[in-house]
């Protein structure tokens, strides 16, 4: 299959990252298709997207006719069958669990196209962790996503047995979704930036379960030495609580890492609450204005000790 025979892309999993992933597809002209366990968890999700879509023609990344063309162009269906009907490409975003990501795959496997090429999304686990179980290890590659309202950066990974023309396949369409492709020349859990991003969190976590300093000036001096807007904990609340839990908790059991399962328990704390982060607009700060934001931020702790 060449890259012009991709029409169709089927995007497993409606949440945050599955919602970007769809919509960035559709807004560079492939037909989209959103595969959820229900038609409530569809409609949620098609309400967010359809808010993501208008903020992005409100900064000028689409004009109104462009929003009703990209909009026109998703569907949404809690119906594998019709879900997987004509698929070319799937993007996979479900719980960082590779029994879960297996036992989809492997679904969608009995029901797509012989054609269809399956990509993960996965944060930190690897493709040959489930590539057996999806049916077509053959045709399956990581193909991972940043936040796309902010970067337009992807990994992808293929596993030992991808077939070298999947992994180019993949490159391709990645590249034709407009961004700015990594590719590794092996698997490694968290890619590349992940990898980065996944020491600084646990070092900010190890420092905030022990109590060696609070949340908020854990970020200030991350935020005051870099000079950077957001610190590790703004950032776990962009990318989403119960994602951060479900990766460090994951591996924590894995290696039977004590500190790690000391850094997933104080986050379960939050996720067991609700408190998500920016989705749920609470986690380690209240959003859409949260403290980190503000001018006096990184002073505030130490006027008061003045």
């Amino acid at each position: 299959m060449q890259l012009a025979d991709i029409k169709r892309v089927l995007i497993l999993g409606a949440g945050t990252m599955g919602q970007q992933i769809g919509l960035q597809c559709a807004m560079h002209g492939y037909e989209v298709v959103y595969y959820d366990l229900s038609r409530e968890i569809l409609d949620k999700a098609g309400k967010s997207m359809t808010k993501l879509a208008s903020w992005y023609a409100s900064t000028g990344r689409l004009t109104e006719e462009q929003l009703q063309q990209t909009l026109s162009r998703i569907s949404m269906t809690p119906d594998p069958a019709e879900a997987a009907r004509e698929v070319d490409l799937i993007s996979e975003s479900v719980p960082e669990d590779p029994v879960i990501k297996g036992k989809i795959l492997a679904q969608f496997n009995k029901l797509c196209p012989e054609r269809t090429i399956f990509t993960t999304n996965t944060s930190l686990l690897l493709p040959s962790m489930f590539a057996q179980a999806s049916g077509r290890p053959e045709k399956l590659c990581a193909l991972h996503f940043h936040d796309l309202r902010s970067n337009n950066v992807v990994d992808v990974m293929p596993h030992p047995g991808t077939a070298p023309e999947v992994t180019q396949l993949v490159q391709d369409f990645a590249r034709s979704i407009g961004q700015i492709v990594i590719l590794l020349q092996k698997e490694n859990s968290g890619y590349v930036f992940n990898t980065m991003l996944s020491s600084l969190f646990l070092s900010a976590l190890t420092l905030a379960s022990k109590n060696v300093a609070s949340i908020e000036d854990i970020d200030r001096a991350w935020m005051g030495v870099t000079g950077m807007s957001i610190g590790p904990f703004g950032i776990m609340d962009q990318v989403g609580l119960s994602t951060v839990w479900d990766i460090t908790d994951y591996w924590a059991k894995k290696k039977g890492d004590r500190q790690a399962q000391a850094n997933a328990d104080f986050l379960k704390q939050y996720v067991d609450k609700g408190m998500l982060g920016y989705k749920t607009m609470q986690g380690f700060y209240s959003y859409p204005n949260p403290a980190y934001s503000k001018k006096d931020f990184l002073y505030a702790e130490s006027e008061k000790g003045d």
